[in-house]
């Protein structure tokens, strides 16, 4: 049972994000400022980790590599990750299906959601890798669905890493997004 106290927390909706300025997440009801924006090191990886899946998916037609994009996963739920790969037909406002891949690089500010939260929302609603990116050490965790649970498959620097998106399977090469 919760706190006596949450019950007096506002609880919003997706309603209620669409009315908010600047970049939000809203988790489980509960707003989740995007700010201050990402520096520049946060930047150049994802731009860098944006152009190595754009590159290793040329020649999948199913699936796309996407910046920040909203993902409603239910009414009270929308995240933005940093990196992601669909493989079905996206349409509207949204995602309202799971990404295949995400990548979420880390920082100072979001680094405790993107490890705790974002893991147990992400592993839930079946996104079938998800990759930790450490800027500060060169370091990215990269985890698999195995069975419903998230298994690390591996830590990577300068390594490639295979991914089965289903549709295609593709090859990240590590060594490409480091600054």
């Amino acid at each position: 049972m919760g706190h006596p106290r949450d019950q007096d927390l506002p609880h919003y909706t997706y309603e209620d994000y669409l009315q908010w300025e600047g970049r939000w997440e809203l988790i489980h009801g509960i707003p989740h400022a995007m700010t201050p924006a990402p520096g520049i090191t946060h930047q150049q990886i994802s731009q860098s980790i944006a152009v190595v899946l754009d590159n290793a998916l040329s020649e999948c037609i199913e699936c796309l590599a996407l910046l920040p994009v909203d993902w409603k996963i239910d009414e009270d739920t929308v995240v933005q990750p940093d990196n992601l790969v669909i493989c079905d037909k996206a349409e509207g406002a949204y995602l309202s299906k799971a990404p295949m891949l995400i990548f979420e690089v880390l920082s100072r500010s979001t680094a405790s959601k993107d490890k705790n939260t974002k893991f147990k929302l992400y592993e839930r609603e079946g996104v079938r890798h998800y990759v930790i990116v450490n800027p500060d050490e060169q370091l990215a965790k990269v985890y698999s669905l195995h069975e419903g649970k998230y298994i690390k498959v591996m830590d990577a620097t300068d390594e490639s890493c295979a991914f089965d998106l289903g549709k295609c399977q593709i090859s990240f090469d590590f060594s490409k997004i480091w600054v």
